[in-house]
């Protein structure tokens, strides 16, 4: 075993093939497809508008001020979440339609693989929505619906970001099912987009919760 993995040739060899594997799972993928493109734009869009949206009621109460109050106002903000959602996974869904099946792929080995990944996918996400309800999912912190300590039960104490983790887990299992690698090119931006909604979501979630603490030490001293 050593000397295999000392072999010089040996190691071409293996970069050779897994150049050789990407290359063709890359060229299978039909960029030109009008679903696959439409498919990244609501991963793009979809957290941008959420953060944007959130932001604005956090500094206008907006959508408070039309629903009549925050918790209403959250409900809003959820369906509308959640109905661009499914926007996202209906062209998602069409767009794998369209691509290329990876001999590679589809296997077994990769359908079992999906199927584990969807299933560990919804846990998280339906356990994540069951601890925090509605509005603790859909950003009522942004509605001033703060929540009075921290979760910590399962899956937090798995995972910091269980809801993104588990969408993300999803698209996975979906891809590797119909043996797309489209479809993993949609996780990969699945993934990289809900990175970057958490650099914006994290530090201003902290920054409310700090206020919220900060008010409440001064009306004890008060």
């Amino acid at each position: 075993m050593n000397t295999l993995a000392n072999n010089p040739s040996t190691k071409e060899s293996i970069v050779e093939k897994t150049i050789e594997l990407y290359l063709n799972l890359y060229e299978s993928i039909d960029f030109n497809d009008k679903y696959l493109q439409y498919s990244i734009a609501f991963v793009m869009f979809n957290p941008i508008f959420w953060n944007i949206i959130a932001r604005l009621e956090y500094n206008t109460h907006f959508l408070t001020k039309f629903a009549g109050s925050p918790k209403k106002g959250c409900y809003i903000l959820a369906l509308i979440i959640f109905s661009i959602g499914l926007g996202r996974d209906h062209v998602f869904n069409m767009a794998l339609k369209q691509q290329q099946i990876s001999p590679f792929l589809n296997t077994d080995l990769f359908k079992k693989i999906g199927y584990f990944s969807i299933g560990l996918g919804q846990i998280l996400v339906l356990s994540s929505m069951y601890q925090l309800g509605i509005t603790g999912t859909y950003l009522g912190d942004y509605f001033g619906i703060l929540m009075d300590d921290r979760v910590t039960s399962f899956p937090f104490n798995v995972s910091n970001n269980p809801m993104y983790q588990g969408s993300t887990l999803s698209f996975l299992g979906i891809s590797l099912i119909n043996a797309k690698p489209a479809g993993l090119l949609v996780t990969i931006m699945v993934q990289i987009m809900y990175g970057i909604a958490l650099l914006f979501e994290e530090p201003f979630t902290a920054k409310i919760y700090a206020n919220r603490d900060k008010q409440n030490e001064n009306k004890k001293i008060n």
